[in-house]
Protein backbone atom coordinates (compact mmCIF):
# COMPACT_ATOMS: atom_id res chain seq x y z
CA UNK A 1 0.00 0.00 0.00
CA UNK A 2 1.05 3.56 -1.12
CA UNK A 3 2.34 5.57 2.31
CA UNK A 4 0.58 8.59 2.67
CA UNK A 5 1.73 11.78 4.49
CA UNK A 6 2.00 11.75 8.16
CA UNK A 7 3.33 14.50 10.59
CA UNK A 8 6.44 16.53 9.60
CA UNK A 9 10.04 15.24 11.10
CA UNK A 10 10.32 15.02 14.63
CA UNK A 11 14.09 15.39 15.99
CA UNK A 12 15.03 12.06 18.14
CA UNK A 13 16.30 8.29 17.41
CA UNK A 14 12.88 6.97 16.62
CA UNK A 15 11.99 8.86 13.49
CA UNK A 16 15.70 8.45 12.40
CA UNK A 17 15.06 4.31 12.49
CA UNK A 18 11.95 4.87 11.53
CA UNK A 19 13.36 6.78 8.06
CA UNK A 20 16.29 4.20 7.97
CA UNK A 21 13.64 0.96 8.14
CA UNK A 22 11.67 2.93 5.04
CA UNK A 23 15.03 3.46 2.93
CA UNK A 24 16.09 0.03 3.52
CA UNK A 25 12.82 -1.34 2.58
CA UNK A 26 12.92 0.78 -0.56
CA UNK A 27 16.48 0.10 -1.42
CA UNK A 28 15.19 -3.93 -0.90
CA UNK A 29 11.92 -3.62 -2.92
CA UNK A 30 13.08 -1.45 -6.15
CA UNK A 31 16.52 -2.43 -7.02
CA UNK A 32 18.72 0.52 -7.49
CA UNK A 33 17.24 3.30 -5.57
CA UNK A 34 19.00 6.60 -3.77
CA UNK A 35 22.34 5.97 -3.34
CA UNK A 36 24.14 8.57 -1.67
CA UNK A 37 27.64 9.65 -2.00
CA UNK A 38 28.59 9.69 1.39
CA UNK A 39 26.47 9.28 4.83
CA UNK A 40 28.05 11.90 6.31
CA UNK A 41 26.49 14.96 4.60
CA UNK A 42 27.51 18.60 5.00
CA UNK A 43 27.63 20.97 2.90
CA UNK A 44 31.70 21.03 2.74
CA UNK A 45 33.08 23.63 1.17
CA UNK A 46 30.22 25.40 -0.76
CA UNK A 47 29.92 29.04 -0.15
CA UNK A 48 27.43 30.95 0.73
CA UNK A 49 25.71 33.08 -1.75
CA UNK A 50 26.13 36.55 -3.16
CA UNK A 51 24.30 38.76 -0.14
CA UNK A 52 23.45 36.02 1.97
CA UNK A 53 24.84 35.66 5.33
CA UNK A 54 26.65 32.38 6.11
CA UNK A 55 25.42 31.57 9.13
CA UNK A 56 23.71 28.21 10.49
CA UNK A 57 20.24 29.87 9.49
CA UNK A 58 20.81 30.55 5.76
CA UNK A 59 19.35 27.61 4.30
CA UNK A 60 16.91 27.59 2.18
CA UNK A 61 14.21 26.48 4.91
CA UNK A 62 15.84 27.96 7.87
CA UNK A 63 15.74 24.27 10.07
CA UNK A 64 11.61 23.96 9.42
CA UNK A 65 10.36 20.69 9.63
CA UNK A 66 9.48 18.21 6.61
CA UNK A 67 7.30 15.89 5.78
CA UNK A 68 8.99 11.84 5.92
CA UNK A 69 6.59 9.39 4.12
CA UNK A 70 8.83 7.61 1.55
CA UNK A 71 7.25 6.62 -2.10
CA UNK A 72 5.40 3.22 -2.57
CA UNK A 73 7.44 0.38 -2.53
CA UNK A 74 6.12 0.01 -6.32
CA UNK A 75 8.06 2.30 -8.74
CA UNK A 76 5.51 4.34 -11.78
CA UNK A 77 7.74 2.14 -14.16
CA UNK A 78 9.71 -0.73 -13.32
CA UNK A 79 13.76 -0.36 -14.12
CA UNK A 80 14.55 -0.09 -17.59
CA UNK A 81 11.18 0.53 -19.33
CA UNK A 82 10.52 3.79 -21.06
CA UNK A 83 11.08 7.32 -19.29
CA UNK A 84 8.01 8.60 -21.25
CA UNK A 85 5.06 9.78 -18.84
CA UNK A 86 2.55 7.26 -18.45
CA UNK A 87 -1.11 8.98 -18.54
CA UNK A 88 -2.55 7.18 -15.28
CA UNK A 89 -0.81 5.41 -12.14
CA UNK A 90 -0.76 5.64 -8.39
CA UNK A 91 -2.08 8.49 -6.20
CA UNK A 92 1.40 9.03 -5.05
CA UNK A 93 3.29 9.13 -8.50
CA UNK A 94 0.34 11.77 -9.91
CA UNK A 95 2.40 15.92 -10.07
CA UNK A 96 -0.48 18.33 -10.30
CA UNK A 97 -0.53 20.30 -14.17
CA UNK A 98 0.79 23.57 -13.08
CA UNK A 99 3.52 22.61 -10.54
CA UNK A 100 5.07 19.98 -12.85
CA UNK A 101 5.14 22.58 -15.39
CA UNK A 102 6.71 24.82 -12.92
CA UNK A 103 9.57 22.53 -12.11
CA UNK A 104 9.68 21.29 -15.82
CA UNK A 105 10.48 25.82 -16.63
CA UNK A 106 12.77 26.13 -13.92
CA UNK A 107 14.92 23.15 -15.36
CA UNK A 108 14.63 24.78 -18.94
CA UNK A 109 15.73 27.98 -17.66
CA UNK A 110 18.22 26.53 -15.04
CA UNK A 111 19.81 24.89 -18.64
CA UNK A 112 19.60 28.28 -20.55
CA UNK A 113 21.70 30.32 -18.08
CA UNK A 114 23.97 27.52 -15.97
CA UNK A 115 24.20 24.47 -18.28
CA UNK A 116 26.91 23.63 -16.13
CA UNK A 117 24.54 22.64 -13.16
CA UNK A 118 22.62 20.04 -14.84
CA UNK A 119 19.63 20.27 -13.03
CA UNK A 120 16.89 17.96 -13.20
CA UNK A 121 13.38 18.62 -12.66
CA UNK A 122 12.81 15.38 -10.68
CA UNK A 123 14.85 17.33 -8.31
CA UNK A 124 12.64 20.05 -7.51
CA UNK A 125 9.85 17.43 -7.73
CA UNK A 126 11.24 15.79 -4.73
CA UNK A 127 12.01 18.57 -2.82
CA UNK A 128 7.96 19.97 -3.47
CA UNK A 129 6.76 16.69 -2.44
CA UNK A 130 9.01 16.80 1.28
CA UNK A 131 8.17 20.45 1.63
CA UNK A 132 4.74 20.79 1.02
CA UNK A 133 2.87 17.97 -0.75
CA UNK A 134 3.62 19.55 -4.23
CA UNK A 135 1.85 22.83 -3.10
CA UNK A 136 -1.04 20.20 -1.40
CA UNK A 137 -1.81 18.71 -3.64
CA UNK A 138 -1.59 21.42 -6.49
CA UNK A 139 -4.15 24.14 -4.88
CA UNK A 140 -2.98 26.88 -7.44
CA UNK A 141 -4.46 29.13 -9.22
CA UNK A 142 -3.95 29.96 -13.03
CA UNK A 143 -1.02 31.72 -12.69
CA UNK A 144 0.47 29.11 -9.59
CA UNK A 145 -0.24 31.01 -6.65
CA UNK A 146 -1.26 29.26 -3.84
CA UNK A 147 -4.76 30.14 -2.95
CA UNK A 148 -3.27 31.47 0.46
CA UNK A 149 -0.27 31.03 1.69
CA UNK A 150 1.23 28.01 3.01
CA UNK A 151 3.45 28.38 6.28
CA UNK A 152 5.54 26.20 8.60
CA UNK A 153 5.77 26.38 12.28
CA UNK A 154 6.93 29.57 14.24
CA UNK A 155 10.30 28.94 14.44
CA UNK A 156 10.60 30.73 18.26
CA UNK A 157 13.12 27.58 19.65
CA UNK A 158 10.05 26.06 21.14
CA UNK A 159 10.97 22.41 19.19
CA UNK A 160 12.36 24.22 16.13
CA UNK A 161 14.84 26.50 14.89
CA UNK A 162 15.25 30.27 16.85
CA UNK A 163 15.15 32.66 13.71
CA UNK A 164 14.04 36.27 14.20
CA UNK A 165 11.80 37.71 11.46
CA UNK A 166 13.64 39.19 9.01
CA UNK A 167 10.99 40.50 6.51
CA UNK A 168 8.32 42.35 9.51
CA UNK A 169 6.08 39.62 8.85
CA UNK A 170 5.54 40.70 4.78
CA UNK A 171 5.92 36.77 3.72
CA UNK A 172 5.01 35.09 6.50
CA UNK A 173 2.76 37.75 8.88
CA UNK A 174 5.27 37.53 11.91
CA UNK A 175 6.82 40.71 12.81
CA UNK A 176 9.13 38.25 15.89
CA UNK A 177 10.04 35.26 13.93
CA UNK A 178 10.30 33.81 10.81
CA UNK A 179 8.34 31.25 9.24
CA UNK A 180 9.02 28.97 6.22
CA UNK A 181 6.58 30.12 2.86
CA UNK A 182 5.71 28.81 0.20
CA UNK A 183 5.50 25.54 -1.85
CA UNK A 184 9.36 25.11 -1.73
CA UNK A 185 9.29 26.32 2.11
CA UNK A 186 11.58 29.26 1.97
CA UNK A 187 12.07 31.61 4.94
CA UNK A 188 12.09 35.20 4.19
CA UNK A 189 15.94 36.05 4.36
CA UNK A 190 16.77 33.47 1.87
CA UNK A 191 14.04 34.17 -0.33
CA UNK A 192 15.17 38.20 -0.55
CA UNK A 193 18.24 36.96 -1.73
CA UNK A 194 17.19 33.81 -4.47
CA UNK A 195 13.61 34.92 -5.13
CA UNK A 196 12.90 34.87 -8.73
CA UNK A 197 10.40 35.60 -11.41
CA UNK A 198 9.60 32.51 -12.68
CA UNK A 199 6.28 33.59 -14.25
CA UNK A 200 7.12 36.59 -15.76
CA UNK A 201 4.41 38.87 -13.84
CA UNK A 202 6.79 41.08 -12.53
CA UNK A 203 6.80 39.75 -9.18
CA UNK A 204 8.99 37.41 -6.61
CA UNK A 205 6.22 35.70 -4.90
CA UNK A 206 7.38 32.84 -2.42
CA UNK A 207 3.74 31.42 -2.61
CA UNK A 208 4.08 30.98 -6.53
CA UNK A 209 5.03 27.54 -7.30
CA UNK A 210 6.65 29.24 -10.74
CA UNK A 211 8.73 31.44 -8.79
CA UNK A 212 9.59 29.37 -6.04
CA UNK A 213 10.83 26.32 -8.28
CA UNK A 214 12.81 28.51 -10.14
CA UNK A 215 14.68 30.04 -7.04
CA UNK A 216 14.94 26.68 -5.47
CA UNK A 217 17.03 25.48 -8.98
CA UNK A 218 19.02 28.58 -8.78
CA UNK A 219 19.62 28.10 -4.46
CA UNK A 220 20.54 24.04 -5.47
CA UNK A 221 23.00 25.22 -8.70
CA UNK A 222 25.00 27.61 -6.34
CA UNK A 223 28.45 27.44 -6.58
CA UNK A 224 29.91 24.96 -9.08
CA UNK A 225 27.76 21.83 -8.68
CA UNK A 226 27.22 19.67 -11.15
CA UNK A 227 24.02 17.85 -10.09
CA UNK A 228 24.80 15.05 -12.64
CA UNK A 229 27.45 14.31 -9.53
CA UNK A 230 25.91 11.94 -6.89
CA UNK A 231 28.52 14.11 -4.39
CA UNK A 232 27.50 17.81 -6.34
CA UNK A 233 23.61 16.69 -5.50
CA UNK A 234 24.00 15.60 -1.91
CA UNK A 235 25.46 18.54 -1.21
CA UNK A 236 22.96 20.90 -2.65
CA UNK A 237 19.92 18.90 -1.03
CA UNK A 238 22.18 19.23 2.09
CA UNK A 239 22.04 23.05 1.41
CA UNK A 240 18.56 23.36 1.78
CA UNK A 241 18.03 21.20 4.96
CA UNK A 242 21.48 20.23 6.67
CA UNK A 243 19.99 16.34 7.54
CA UNK A 244 20.85 13.20 6.44
CA UNK A 245 17.33 11.95 6.94
CA UNK A 246 16.18 14.59 4.62
CA UNK A 247 18.57 13.80 2.19
CA UNK A 248 17.70 10.00 2.13
CA UNK A 249 14.40 11.44 1.99
CA UNK A 250 14.49 13.67 -1.05
CA UNK A 251 16.76 11.24 -2.75
CA UNK A 252 13.96 8.28 -2.22
CA UNK A 253 11.62 10.72 -3.98
CA UNK A 254 14.01 11.56 -6.60
CA UNK A 255 14.50 7.85 -7.66
CA UNK A 256 10.85 7.58 -7.55
CA UNK A 257 9.67 10.20 -9.77
CA UNK A 258 12.54 9.37 -12.51
CA UNK A 259 11.09 6.20 -12.70
CA UNK A 260 8.46 7.71 -13.91
CA UNK A 261 5.26 9.69 -13.10
CA UNK A 262 2.12 10.98 -14.29
CA UNK A 263 0.02 14.45 -14.25
CA UNK A 264 -3.01 14.94 -12.74
CA UNK A 265 -5.28 17.89 -12.40
CA UNK A 266 -4.71 21.00 -9.93
CA UNK A 267 -6.49 20.31 -7.31
CA UNK A 268 -6.29 16.66 -7.27
CA UNK A 269 -3.18 15.73 -5.94
CA UNK A 270 -2.75 13.83 -2.68
CA UNK A 271 -2.85 16.36 0.24
CA UNK A 272 -1.10 16.27 3.44
CA UNK A 273 -2.58 16.65 6.94
CA UNK A 274 -2.02 19.93 9.12
CA UNK A 275 1.47 20.65 10.05
CA UNK A 276 2.32 20.89 13.39
CA UNK A 277 2.72 24.09 14.36
CA UNK A 278 1.93 25.20 10.97
CA UNK A 279 -0.78 27.20 9.10
CA UNK A 280 -3.20 24.90 6.71
CA UNK A 281 -3.18 26.50 3.20
CA UNK A 282 -6.87 26.33 2.91
CA UNK A 283 -8.27 24.57 0.03
CA UNK A 284 -10.28 24.90 -3.42
CA UNK A 285 -13.86 25.70 -2.97
CA UNK A 286 -15.53 22.87 -3.28
CA UNK A 287 -12.44 20.46 -1.79
CA UNK A 288 -11.28 19.24 1.41
CA UNK A 289 -8.21 18.17 2.58
CA UNK A 290 -7.68 14.78 2.99
CA UNK A 291 -7.98 12.75 6.20
CA UNK A 292 -5.18 12.25 8.75
CA UNK A 293 -3.88 8.71 8.30
CA UNK A 294 -4.35 6.00 10.56
CA UNK A 295 -1.00 6.20 13.38
CA UNK A 296 0.36 2.96 11.77
CA UNK A 297 1.56 5.29 8.36
CA UNK A 298 2.76 7.89 10.31
CA UNK A 299 6.29 8.59 12.32
CA UNK A 300 6.63 7.98 15.99
CA UNK A 301 4.45 11.31 17.03
CA UNK A 302 6.02 11.60 20.63
CA UNK A 303 8.37 14.48 20.82
CA UNK A 304 11.80 14.35 22.11
CA UNK A 305 11.42 15.27 25.88
CA UNK A 306 14.62 17.64 25.43
CA UNK A 307 14.20 19.54 22.22
CA UNK A 308 16.95 21.60 21.25
CA UNK A 309 16.28 25.20 19.92
CA UNK A 310 19.34 25.21 18.21
CA UNK A 311 18.67 25.39 14.49
CA UNK A 312 20.91 22.67 12.51
CA UNK A 313 23.18 23.62 9.44
CA UNK A 314 20.13 24.09 6.71
CA UNK A 315 17.18 22.91 7.57
CA UNK A 316 15.66 20.44 10.08
CA UNK A 317 15.85 17.40 11.76
CA UNK A 318 18.71 16.08 13.85
CA UNK A 319 19.25 17.42 17.45
CA UNK A 320 22.45 19.15 16.96
CA UNK A 321 24.36 20.05 13.89
CA UNK A 322 26.19 17.52 12.34
CA UNK A 323 30.21 18.26 12.00
CA UNK A 324 31.31 19.34 8.63
CA UNK A 325 34.81 18.75 7.06
CA UNK A 326 37.16 21.56 7.19
CA UNK A 327 37.06 23.30 3.06
CA UNK A 328 40.51 21.89 1.71
CA UNK A 329 42.44 24.78 0.49
CA UNK A 330 43.17 23.10 -2.74
CA UNK A 331 39.15 23.02 -3.84
CA UNK A 332 38.40 25.83 -1.86
CA UNK A 333 37.40 28.82 -4.48
CA UNK A 334 39.59 31.90 -3.40
CA UNK A 335 39.60 34.43 -6.70
CA UNK A 336 38.65 35.15 -10.08
CA UNK A 337 40.71 37.17 -12.14
CA UNK A 338 41.21 38.69 -15.55
CA UNK A 339 43.49 35.47 -17.48
CA UNK A 340 44.72 37.77 -19.76
CA UNK A 341 42.22 39.07 -22.03
CA UNK A 342 43.28 41.97 -24.53
CA UNK A 343 41.57 45.48 -25.35
CA UNK A 344 37.61 45.04 -26.07
CA UNK A 345 36.78 47.65 -28.97
CA UNK A 346 34.53 46.49 -31.95
CA UNK A 347 32.73 48.93 -35.01
CA UNK A 348 29.21 49.22 -34.61
CA UNK A 349 27.55 46.12 -35.89
CA UNK A 350 30.95 43.84 -36.12
CA UNK A 351 31.94 41.03 -33.30
CA UNK A 352 34.21 41.59 -31.31
CA UNK A 353 37.61 40.26 -31.99
CA UNK A 354 38.72 39.42 -28.18
CA UNK A 355 36.87 37.33 -26.18
CA UNK A 356 36.96 37.96 -22.40
CA UNK A 357 38.49 34.94 -20.52
CA UNK A 358 38.74 34.76 -16.62
CA UNK A 359 40.56 32.36 -14.40
CA UNK A 360 39.21 30.52 -11.12
CA UNK A 361 42.15 30.26 -8.26
CA UNK A 362 41.95 28.05 -5.04
CA UNK A 363 42.89 29.04 -1.85
CA UNK A 364 46.52 28.35 -2.58
CA UNK A 365 46.95 29.53 -5.80
CA UNK A 366 46.37 27.01 -8.18
CA UNK A 367 43.57 26.48 -10.76
CA UNK A 368 40.51 25.42 -10.01
CA UNK A 369 37.97 23.69 -12.67
CA UNK A 370 34.65 23.38 -12.86
CA UNK A 371 33.73 26.94 -10.81
CA UNK A 372 30.44 28.14 -12.55
CA UNK A 373 31.63 31.83 -13.77
CA UNK A 374 28.27 34.37 -15.30
CA UNK A 375 29.38 37.03 -17.67
CA UNK A 376 26.67 39.96 -17.39
CA UNK A 377 26.96 42.67 -19.77
CA UNK A 378 25.66 45.63 -17.91
CA UNK A 379 25.38 49.65 -19.49
CA UNK A 380 23.41 51.48 -22.08
CA UNK A 381 23.95 48.92 -25.22
CA UNK A 382 22.19 46.65 -27.29
CA UNK A 383 25.74 44.65 -27.68
CA UNK A 384 25.13 40.88 -26.82
CA UNK A 385 26.54 37.55 -26.87
CA UNK A 386 26.52 35.51 -29.71
CA UNK A 387 23.16 34.35 -29.50
CA UNK A 388 21.52 37.10 -28.55
CA UNK A 389 21.84 36.92 -24.72
CA UNK A 390 22.76 39.71 -21.96
CA UNK A 391 24.16 36.78 -19.60
CA UNK A 392 25.47 33.51 -19.86
CA UNK A 393 27.00 30.98 -16.95
CA UNK A 394 29.65 28.82 -18.13
CA UNK A 395 32.05 26.77 -15.78
CA UNK A 396 36.00 26.74 -15.69
CA UNK A 397 38.20 24.03 -17.04
CA UNK A 398 40.55 21.73 -16.10
CA UNK A 399 42.92 24.65 -15.73
CA UNK A 400 40.59 26.71 -13.91
CA UNK A 401 40.00 29.12 -17.06
CA UNK A 402 36.64 29.83 -19.10
CA UNK A 403 36.20 31.81 -21.96
CA UNK A 404 32.98 34.10 -22.87
CA UNK A 405 30.93 33.41 -25.87
CA UNK A 406 32.01 36.09 -28.47
CA UNK A 407 30.43 39.69 -28.50
CA UNK A 408 28.37 41.09 -30.91
CA UNK A 409 28.44 44.37 -31.31
CA UNK A 410 25.19 46.56 -31.61
CA UNK A 411 24.35 50.20 -33.07
CA UNK A 412 25.02 52.16 -29.98
CA UNK A 413 28.17 53.41 -29.89
CA UNK A 414 29.80 54.30 -26.81
CA UNK A 415 31.63 52.63 -23.92
CA UNK A 416 29.44 49.42 -21.31
CA UNK A 417 31.11 47.02 -19.26
CA UNK A 418 30.95 43.40 -18.88
CA UNK A 419 30.72 41.64 -15.16
CA UNK A 420 32.49 38.38 -14.46
CA UNK A 421 31.83 36.62 -11.11
CA UNK A 422 31.58 33.35 -9.89
CA UNK A 423 27.82 32.11 -9.40
CA UNK A 424 26.47 32.67 -6.28
CA UNK A 425 29.66 33.44 -4.56
CA UNK A 426 30.52 36.59 -2.89
CA UNK A 427 33.66 37.27 -4.37
CA UNK A 428 34.29 40.34 -6.44
CA UNK A 429 33.69 40.39 -9.86
CA UNK A 430 36.01 41.21 -12.74
CA UNK A 431 35.07 44.41 -14.60
CA UNK A 432 35.94 44.82 -18.46
CA UNK A 433 35.02 48.20 -20.48
CA UNK A 434 34.11 47.64 -23.68
CA UNK A 435 33.71 49.98 -26.47
CA UNK A 436 31.53 50.30 -29.19
CA UNK A 437 33.02 52.41 -32.11
CA UNK A 438 30.82 54.37 -35.08
CA UNK A 439 31.06 52.79 -38.63
CA UNK A 440 33.41 54.69 -40.83
CA UNK A 441 34.28 55.31 -43.98
CA UNK A 442 37.81 56.74 -45.42
CA UNK A 443 36.16 57.80 -48.90
CA UNK A 444 32.99 59.18 -50.23
CA UNK A 445 31.82 60.38 -53.65
CA UNK A 446 28.85 61.03 -55.92
CA UNK A 447 27.70 58.03 -57.75
CA UNK A 448 27.31 60.68 -61.06
CA UNK A 449 28.26 63.62 -62.21
CA UNK A 450 25.30 65.39 -63.55
CA UNK A 451 25.14 69.02 -63.43
CA UNK A 452 22.69 69.97 -60.46
CA UNK A 453 21.13 73.24 -61.33
CA UNK A 454 17.88 75.12 -60.38
CA UNK A 455 16.32 78.33 -61.24
CA UNK A 456 15.17 80.95 -58.45
CA UNK A 457 12.75 79.84 -55.72
CA UNK A 458 12.32 76.58 -57.48
CA UNK A 459 13.76 73.05 -56.67
CA UNK A 460 16.81 71.32 -57.92
CA UNK A 461 14.91 68.52 -60.43
CA UNK A 462 18.17 66.11 -59.95
CA UNK A 463 18.76 64.31 -56.57
CA UNK A 464 22.36 64.04 -55.27
CA UNK A 465 23.57 60.48 -54.60
CA UNK A 466 27.04 59.58 -52.82
CA UNK A 467 28.87 56.34 -51.67
CA UNK A 468 31.15 55.61 -48.71
CA UNK A 469 33.85 52.65 -48.65
CA UNK A 470 36.21 51.45 -46.06
CA UNK A 471 39.59 50.58 -47.25
CA UNK A 472 37.80 49.70 -50.48
CA UNK A 473 34.99 47.53 -49.33
CA UNK A 474 31.35 48.79 -48.96
CA UNK A 475 31.06 51.04 -46.18
CA UNK A 476 27.06 50.52 -45.01
CA UNK A 477 25.49 52.46 -41.65
CA UNK A 478 28.28 55.16 -41.83
CA UNK A 479 26.99 58.44 -40.17
CA UNK A 480 26.90 61.29 -42.93
CA UNK A 481 26.88 65.60 -42.34
CA UNK A 482 25.23 67.50 -45.21
CA UNK A 483 26.14 71.06 -45.03
CA UNK A 484 25.66 74.09 -47.26
CA UNK A 485 29.25 76.13 -46.65
CA UNK A 486 30.72 79.20 -47.75
CA UNK A 487 33.75 79.95 -50.29
CA UNK A 488 37.02 80.57 -48.26
CA UNK A 489 39.90 78.75 -46.55
CA UNK A 490 37.51 78.50 -42.99
CA UNK A 491 34.23 77.34 -44.75
CA UNK A 492 31.09 77.47 -42.59
CA UNK A 493 27.55 77.10 -42.88
CA UNK A 494 25.63 79.28 -45.59
CA UNK A 495 23.05 82.08 -44.59
CA UNK A 496 21.78 82.18 -48.39
CA UNK A 497 21.40 80.11 -51.20
CA UNK A 498 20.20 76.31 -51.54
CA UNK A 499 18.96 74.70 -48.64
CA UNK A 500 17.03 71.88 -47.43
CA UNK A 501 13.39 71.67 -45.58
CA UNK A 502 13.04 70.04 -42.32
CA UNK A 503 9.73 67.77 -41.40
CA UNK A 504 7.90 71.26 -40.65
CA UNK A 505 9.16 73.05 -43.57
CA UNK A 506 11.18 75.11 -42.36
CA UNK A 507 14.50 76.15 -43.97
CA UNK A 508 17.55 74.05 -43.09
CA UNK A 509 20.89 73.99 -44.53
CA UNK A 510 22.96 71.43 -42.42
CA UNK A 511 21.74 68.07 -41.93
CA UNK A 512 22.83 65.42 -39.55
CA UNK A 513 20.46 62.50 -39.04
CA UNK A 514 22.16 60.59 -42.28
CA UNK A 515 23.17 57.48 -42.56
CA UNK A 516 24.74 54.61 -45.64
CA UNK A 517 22.58 52.04 -46.50
CA UNK A 518 23.42 48.16 -46.69
CA UNK A 519 25.09 49.28 -50.32
CA UNK A 520 27.34 51.97 -48.79
CA UNK A 521 25.05 54.85 -50.49
CA UNK A 522 22.80 57.90 -49.69
CA UNK A 523 20.32 59.60 -51.40
CA UNK A 524 20.08 63.17 -50.11
CA UNK A 525 15.97 64.71 -49.69
CA UNK A 526 15.23 67.03 -52.15
CA UNK A 527 17.07 70.76 -52.12
CA UNK A 528 15.74 74.06 -52.58
CA UNK A 529 16.52 76.68 -54.18
CA UNK A 530 16.18 80.62 -52.62
CA UNK A 531 15.67 84.08 -54.94
CA UNK A 532 19.29 84.20 -54.90
CA UNK A 533 21.80 83.18 -57.89
CA UNK A 534 25.14 81.93 -58.09
CA UNK A 535 27.50 78.96 -57.28
CA UNK A 536 27.10 77.38 -54.02
CA UNK A 537 28.74 74.19 -52.79
CA UNK A 538 27.47 71.29 -50.41
CA UNK A 539 29.89 69.52 -48.45
CA UNK A 540 29.28 65.62 -47.16
CA UNK A 541 31.69 64.54 -44.62
CA UNK A 542 31.54 61.11 -43.13
CA UNK A 543 32.33 59.56 -39.97
CA UNK A 544 36.22 59.09 -40.35
CA UNK A 545 36.58 61.89 -42.00
CA UNK A 546 35.98 61.35 -45.69
CA UNK A 547 34.72 64.79 -47.12
CA UNK A 548 33.07 65.49 -50.46
CA UNK A 549 31.77 69.08 -52.00
CA UNK A 550 29.53 69.25 -54.32
CA UNK A 551 28.48 72.28 -56.56
CA UNK A 552 25.12 73.49 -56.93
CA UNK A 553 24.29 76.29 -59.31
CA UNK A 554 21.37 78.72 -58.98
CA UNK A 555 20.71 80.24 -62.06
CA UNK A 556 17.93 82.30 -64.18
CA UNK A 557 16.25 80.33 -66.94
CA UNK A 558 17.93 81.23 -70.78
CA UNK A 559 15.73 84.02 -72.67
Amino acid sequence: MAAQFGRRLRRGATTTAVAAVAVAALAASQGPGAVLASDGGGAGGDQPAAGSTPSDDSAASGNSPYYTDLPPLVSPNKPGTSTNLPITGSAQSGIPASVLAAYKKAERSLADTDAACRLPWQLLAAIGKVESGQARGGRVDANGTTFSPILGPVLNGQGFAMIKDTDNGAYDGDSTHDRAVGPMQFIPSTWATWGQDGNGDGRKDPNNIYDAALAAGRYLCAGSRDLAVAADLDRAVLSYNHSNEYLRTVRSWFDYYKRGTHQVPDGSGTVPPPLDGGTDSRTNPGTSPSPTPPASSRPDPKPDPKPDPRPSKPGGGSTSPEPSPKPNPAQTLGAVENAGTGKLTATAGDAFAERIKVRAKNRLGGPLAKVSVTFTIAGDTDTRFEGGKSSVTLATGADGTVTAPVLQAGEKTGRFTVRAIATGRSLPAVAYTATVTARQADAIARTDDKALTAAPGAEFADTVAVKATYRGAVASGVAVTATMITDGDAPVENDKGPYFKDADGNTVRTLTDLKTGADGTLTLPKIYADDTTGTYRLRLTTEGGATVVIELDVEAPAA
